[in-house]
């Protein structure tokens, strides 16, 4: 976020608690090896920063959303078919989703749902108990106008009468299907939506096709990877969309037509760059990691762009803004590939991305990083508010902190410094390698650097990550 081959994902916490446990894997189910009750599922999947995010008791393989959208009156309806598997003996489990419920259904049974905690949760009980590694299908069918609707201090329904784009961090999701919205829980999306005549539907990766009915057009798009709840975003209205290939990888890209002529070339120009940037990119990352690319300029005012998994989007910012296109690339590897473990990782996510606008930069010609790093540390005074952030944890309010995303990177040209370049390329190509797919921790990204660079690193890391002052200007810290 900037104001960012089929996998399966990895075994959640729950999942993974639940094997340590004692917990037989079958080919089709798990069985205890000793009678336990049937639980309520956790309304939260332990993230201290947002302790209802998530939940406990379910792992979830596929989202199919089918969903239309009346741009006039901003009412979205649908349902929503979701292949999970149990990791508890469940009486009940619950799901991220704040709309108006009309029927839910678990494995073709109606079940019983009721909102709680506010509003957030929708808890199911169905008919029968689940059993623990059983795997079901719950339908879940509403409709509502999003915009009603906030949590955690977020309104997140971004729409006029002629566009609308889901596109947040770190929520989106709950607005418009139910999801167990943490980055533990990564799941394959399939999207369709239907639309009136005449209006594009763009989304994560690939267009499968487009049903024509009497009034209205349903499109379909599906990402072949699993991808976080809040990654999946879908936009309609009025676009120009451009496709093609780049080296053997699909592209499409898309601009609002309700820009202005101006900004609408110079916002085609820029989403042109993609292809290549994502070339760029790969000379220093490896392969992209997923099986299509692209990009959306929304006509509305996000204020931000968002890394949304195959296909970011951005605001209108011009043809040149070359960087926020980098930025918003390199999450597919940092933050969309690999997922934070806990959202208290989220440098991990701002601080590479940024870190690789400044690589972008030395590689094309222009300043070097190291360069921009020492230009921070000797123009940020020893006194400014953003060096109290302690960036390994900087708590849910500063989540997006300039600090977390300059301090992230500082740190990561400064490990640079310190282990030298053949190293410290070393170390990120390892950390892609073995995190791919799945969530990453700043306590596994320290132990991989520990353990490339052969080099005792925790005084380093604690003084860029976790200390709530200006490191000191040593060799030690990268600043020899």
């Amino acid at each position: 976020m900037t104001t960012r081959a089929t996998r399966r994902p990895l075994l959640s916490a729950a999942l993974a608690t639940a094997l340590a446990a004692g917990l037989a894997v079958g080919a089709g189910a798990v069985t205890a090896t000793a009678e336990a009750p049937a639980v309520d599922g956790a309304s939260g999947i332990g993230d201290p920063y947002w302790p209802l995010d998530g939940n406990g008791g379910i792992d979830v393989a596929t989202y199919r959303i089918a969903n239309r959208y009346a741009l006039a009156t901003k009412r979205l309806s649908g349902r929503t078919t979701i292949e999970l598997t149990a990791t508890q003996d469940l009486a009940s489990f619950s799901l991220d989703f704040l709309l108006d419920v009309s029927r839910v259904t678990v494995d073709g049974v109606k079940a019983r749902s009721d909102k709680t905690d506010g509003g957030h949760e929708l808890r199911i009980t169905p008919a029968r108990t689940l059993a623990a590694g059983s795997e079901h299908t719950v339908v879940v069918a509403y409709a509502d106008h999003p915009a009603r609707y906030s949590y955690a201090g977020e309104r997140n329904w971004l729409a006029s009468r002629d566009e609308v784009v889901a596109m947040n961090e770190p929520h989106m999701a709950p607005w418009w299907f139910p999801a167990n919205d943490h980055p533990l829980d990564k799941a394959v999306v399939d999207v369709r939506i239907r639309v009136p005549h005449g209006r594009e539907v763009i989304s994560n990766g690939e267009l499968l096709g487009r049903e024509v009915g009497r009034h209205s057009t349903q499109w379909h798009w599906r990402a072949d990877e699993p991808m976080v709840p809040y990654l999946a975003f879908f936009a309609a209205g009025d676009f120009a969309i451009e496709k093609g290939k780049h080296h053997g990888l699909p592209w499409l890209v898309a601009v609002s037509e309700r820009l202005g002529e101006r900004d609408q070339a110079a916002s085609m120009r820029l989403m042109r760059k993609t292809p290549a940037v994502v070339a760029g990119l790969e000379k220093d990352l490896g392969d992209y990691p997923f099986s299509v690319v692209g990009g959306l300029t929304t006509g509305l005012d996000p204020g931000f762009a968002l890394e949304n998994q195959t296909r970011p989007t951005y605001p209108a910012v011009g043809g040149s803004a070359t960087s926020l296109v980098v930025h918003e690339l390199a999450h597919q590897w940092f933050g969309d590939d690999i997922a934070v473990e806990q959202w208290s990782d989220i440098w991990l996510n701002e601080g590479f991305a940024t870190f690789m606008e400044w690589r972008w930069a030395e590689s094309h010609g222009r300043r070097s990083a190291d360069d921009v790093f020492r230009s921070y540390y000797a123009n940020v005074d020893a006194t400014s508010g953003f060096w109290k952030v302690p960036v390994a944890d900087p708590g849910a309010d500063k989540v997006f902190d300039a600090a977390v995303y300059g301090r992230g990177a500082m740190a990561l040209q400064a490990l640079r410094n310190r282990v030298g370049d053949e190293a410290f390329w070393r170390v990120v190509r390892t950390w892609i390698r073995e995190q791919r797919g799945g969530n990453g921790s700043t306590a596994e990204f320290e132990e991989v650097a520990a353990r490339e660079s052969g080099q005792d690193l925790a005084s380093f890391f604690d003084a860029w990550l976790r200390t709530p002052t200006k490191p000191a200007a040593t060799a030690t810290n990268g600043l020899g």
